[in-house]
């Protein structure tokens, strides 16, 4: 019983220290996806991490429109009755080759996106809780927290737009990013060389 007591009375303390704390605490809440989709270091990442997809989708699209062409033939039946048995079986087995191609370098370029989408966030935490630190000492906030963290919040403590002014401020001192790492380069090309390969076969 006594020692229920004393549970209760440290977790009483707690509060009451805990609600005289408060009253010197100044928050901040930030907008995480508004300070990707608003500022300029956001945009960067953003159009960085679609030009790989768009490299991706020129690598793969040779060895689709080939293997769309080689379809069709096995679907023209005058064309087959053309070919030798051999020749047959030879278109049959490079198409089966190409759809597995396709099938093993699709998830690649799965992987590596979702590489590059990770390192994009990861890159963008930082730089957000760099500038939201900024913000916080300037304007004398205790915290600054992610509004996802928050069931409500008071707009006068919203402070996105100060940390996002304060992240494009950044990104103008520091010199412009690749839209590639170099460790991202060097696995897509080395993907492109089965495709461009059989392109020219």
């Amino acid at each position: 019983m006594k020692k229920h007591s004393f549970s209760a009375l440290l977790f009483g303390l707690f509060l009451t220290g805990s609600a005289m704390a408060e009253d010197n605490l100044a928050i901040g809440v930030v907008n995480f996806a508004s300070c990707i989709t608003d500022s300029k270091t956001g945009k960067q990442e953003e159009e960085a991490v679609q030009n790989m997809r768009k490299q991706m989708a020129s690598v793969a699209e040779t060895t689709e429109k080939e293997l769309k062409e080689l379809t069709a033939k096995l679907d023209d039946t005058e064309f087959m009755d053309s070919l030798s048995p051999k020749a047959e079986e030879e278109m049959r087995l490079k198409v089966q080759t190409l759809q597995e191609d396709m099938g093993r370098y699709q998830g690649q370029f799965y992987q590596l996106l979702q590489h590059a989408q990770y390192q994009m966030y990861q890159k963008m935490s930082s730089n957000i809780a760099k500038a939201s630190e900024t913000v916080a000492k300037r304007m004398g906030l205790s915290y600054i927290i992610n509004r996802e963290a928050c069931f409500y919040s008071q707009s006068n403590h919203d402070v996105t737009k100060d940390v996002i002014a304060e992240m494009d401020a950044e990104l103008e001192k520091a010199p412009a990013a690749k839209e590639l790492s170099e460790e991202d380069e060097l696995d897509l090309n080395a993907l492109e060389e089965p495709f461009s390969d059989k392109a020219a076969g």
